[in-house]
C-alpha cells in the first residue's frame, strides 16, 4: 500500500544550479538521496501545493524514466494537486513550456543536458522552469540551491509506480497524476503561429528537405509536424527515435556532430534545404545548399524576413541576441528602427523582455532562437519559421543569405571551444585577463587596434537587475571582435569559448571561408589571451 515516508538525508555540496539547471555526470545522479535532495528543494518553493499543477518531462537521455518515477512520487508526498507527465516521460524543453503555459502550471522539472551526450557515462541535467514557461530566474535558482544546502529530509511516496507510457489520468494518494501525449499541445501551437497551408504547397512543390533529429527528443515532434501534418514524404526526418544515448552520437547540432547533414547539403546534388536539431529540442541548425548557415547569420534573416509567418505578421516590436552573437541582427534592426537588447547568455534574460513585450524574436550564437509562443529557444519552431520564408519569398536558401549579405554586409564568426581545462588555469586565464582590461584600449595586436575592452554588465530594463562579469569583450577599431568566456553547460573541467567575428562590407569578399576571414582576429585573440601558454592548448576542440 502506498503511503507517504520522510527520508533523513544530508545535503551535498555541489547542487548549485547553472545556467541550464543542475547539470553532472549521469552516475552523479544515482548516488543516493541525490535526485531526491535537489527536487525537495524545488517542490519545497511551489507555493498552494494542493491546487498546483507540476509538468515533467525530458529528452529521453539514460536515467530519464527512473527520475521522473521519482519526481511523481515525490510530488504526490509534497501534496502537489495535479502532475502533467509526457508520455514515455518525455518532452522536449520547448514543448514543456508550451504545456506549462497553456495549463496554467505553477512550474515544470525538465530532465535534461540540452546538447550534451547521453547514456550511462554521458550527462543527465534537472532543471526547474517557472509559470511563464521559462527557466527560473537566478532568484529562484538560488533560493533552490539554498535549500538544498540545508536540507535534512524529503517526502516521498513508497511503492509507488506509475504507468507512464499510456494515457489518461490516475490517482497518486491525493494527487491526480495525468499522462499526456507529449507532441499534441506543442503541434497545435505551431499551427496557431505558421500558415501550414502555404507550407504545405511549399512540401509538395518538390521541394526537398532533410531534418536529422539526431535520435534524441524532436524526432516525434518533427515526423508529427513536417510529415503527417505538412505532408513532406516519409523518411524527410531521420533518426527520428529518441534513444536512451542518443545512439552514442554526441547530440548538438553543428558541422562537427552533424557532418553528414552538412557534406549532403555540400555534395554535388544538395537538397533544397537541411535542418537539425539537439538533445532536448531547443536548438537548430540550418543548412542550405552549398554551405552551414551560421546560427548568428540564421537569427539577423529570420529578422529580417520575421512577417512571413502569422504569428510575426504585425512586425516586431525589438530583437534581442545574447552578447556573445554575432552584431548581424543589430544592422537588421537598425534598418526595421527597432531597437536590439544585448544579453548575458541564458534564455531567463530573453523571457523578461518577452514578457514585457519588448522584443519578438531572440537568439543565441548556440543556435537558439525563439520568440512569443514560449519562454524557451525552439528548435523546429526556427525550422517551421525558415520554411515560412522559403514559401513566402520562393527564394532557394542560398540565395536567400547571399542576397542578406548584399544588403546588410557580412559578419564573419567563428567560435573556437576549448573543453574540458583545467579549471584552475581556465579561471587564472579569464582574472588576468580582466585585470589588462584597462590596458588594452589603444594598444596593436595581429595587426589589429583595440578600440574597447571590458567586462560585459547587464542592467534589466525591466526589473532593473544587474548581472556583471558576463564576458570579456575586445573591440577591434577594423570592425572586429572577440569574446571571452567561461561556459556554464558543461560537466568536466571548465569550456573556454573564445567567439569571434569581423564585419565585411563587400559583395565581392562574402563567399571567403569564415577561418580565413577571421585569422587576424583569432590570432589577435589567442595572443591577447595567451590561450597556448596558460592552457597548453595549440587549438580549439571544437571549431563552429
Amino acid at each position: 500500500m502506498s503511503r507517504i515516508e520522510t527520508v533523513a538525508t544530508t545535503p551535498f555540496d555541489d547542487q548549485r544550479p547553472g545556467t541550464s539547471g543542475l547539470r553532472k555526470r549521469t552516475r552523479v545522479f544515482t548516488q543516493p538521496h541525490y535526485v531526491e535532495n535537489f527536487v525537495q528543494a524545488i517542490l519545497d518553493g511551489i507555493p498552494d501545493k494542493a491546487s498546483a499543477t507540476l509538468v515533467v518531462g525530458g529528452d529521453g537521455r539514460h536515467l530519464g524514466r527512473e527520475v521522473t518515477q521519482t519526481i511523481v512520487a515525490m510530488a504526490a508526498g509534497n501534496g502537489i494537486g495535479r502532475v502533467l507527465v509526457g508520455q514515455g516521460g518525455l518532452l522536449s524543453t520547448p514543448a514543456a513550456s508550451c504545456v506549462i503555459r497553456k495549463h496554467g502550471a505553477a512550474g515544470g522539472i525538465v530532465l535534461s543536458a540540452s546538447h550534451n551526450p547521453g547514456g550511462p557515462d554521458g550527462d543527465f541535467g534537472i532543471k526547474f522552469n517557472v509559470a511563464h514557461g521559462g527557466p527560473a530566474p537566478e532568484s529562484v535558482t538560488e533560493a533552490i540551491h539554498a535549500r538544498a544546502s540545508g536540507l535534512r529530509e524529503y517526502r516521498i511516496v513508497r511503492d509507488a509506480t506509475i504507468d507512464i507510457d499510456t494515457l489518461g489520468p490516475t490517482r497518486l494518494l491525493d494527487t491526480r497524476v495525468e499522462v499526456i501525449d507529449p507532441v499534441a499541445d506543442y503541434a497545435a501551437l505551431m499551427e496557431t503561429f505558421f500558415d501550414f497551408e502555404a507550407l504545405r504547397r511549399l512540401l509538395a512543390g518538390g521541394f526537398r528537405m532533410r531534418f536529422d533529429a539526431m535520435s534524441a527528443i524532436t524526432g516525434p515532434y518533427a515526423v508529427e509536424i513536417l510529415e503527417r501534418r505538412l505532408g513532406a514524404p516519409a523518411g524527410t526526418v531521420v533518426n527520428a527515435t529518441p534513444l536512451p544515448d542518443f545512439g552514442g552520437h554526441h547530440p548538438d547540432p553543428n558541422p562537427v556532430h552533424a557532418a553528414e547533414l552538412v557534406a549532403l547539403m555540400t555534395g554535388p546534388d544538395p537538397l533544397d534545404f537541411a535542418a537539425a536539431s539537439d538533445g532536448d529540442g531547443d536548438r537548430n541548425m540550418i543548412v542550405a545548399p552549398g554551405f552551414y548557415v551560421a546560427p548568428s547569420d540564421s537569427l539577423a534573416v529570420l529578422a529580417a524576413n520575421a512577417t512571413a509567418a502569422p504569428g510575426l505578421a504585425n512586425g516586431l516590436p525589438g530583437v534581442a541576441r545574447s552578447m556573445p552573437t554575432s552584431r548581424a541582427v543589430d544592422r537588421v534592426a537598425q534598418a526595421l528602427g527597432i531597437r536590439v537588447y544585448e544579453t548575458p547568455t541564458g534564455w531567463k534574460y530573453f523571457a523578461n523582455l518577452l514578457d514585457a513585450g519588448l522584443i519578438g524574436l531572440c537568439g543565441e550564437e548556440s543556435a537558439g532562437t525563439g520568440s512569443w509562443h514560449v519562454r524557451e529557444k525552439d528548435g523546429l519552431w526556427a525550422v517551421l519559421l525558415w520554411l515560412s520564408i522559403l514559401a513566402k519569398t520562393g527564394t532557394p536558401a542560398d540565395a536567400l543569405v547571399r542576397a542578406h549579405w548584399a544588403r546588410f554586409g557580412r559578419d564573419y564568426y567563428t567560435r573556437h571551444d576549448y573543453e574540458a581545462l583545467d579549471t584552475q588555469a581556465a579561471g587564472a586565464l579569464t582574472a588576468a585577463l580582466r585585470a589588462r582590461l584597462p590596458e588594452l584600449p589603444g594598444t596593436s595586436v595581429a595587426g589589429l587596434t583595440i578600440a574597447q575592452a571590458d567586462d560585459f554588465t547587464y542592467t534589466d530594463p525591466v526589473d532593473g537587475s544587474v548581472t556583471k562579469a558576463q564576458g570579456i569583450r575586445i573591440v577591434f577599431e577594423e570592425g572586429a571582435r572577440a569574446v571571452f568566456r567561461l561556459s556554464g553547460t558543461g560537466t568536466e573541467g571548465a569550456t573556454l569559448r573564445v567567439y569571434l567575428e569581423r564585419f565585411e562590407p563587400d559583395p565581392a569578399r562574402h563567399d571567403r571561408d569564415p577561418q580565413e576571414a577571421l585569422a587576424a582576429v583569432i590570432a589577435a585573440a589567442r595572443e591577447i589571451a595567451q590561450i597556448e601558454t596558460r592552457t597548453g592548448r595549440s587549438a580549439p576542440d571544437v571549431t563552429s
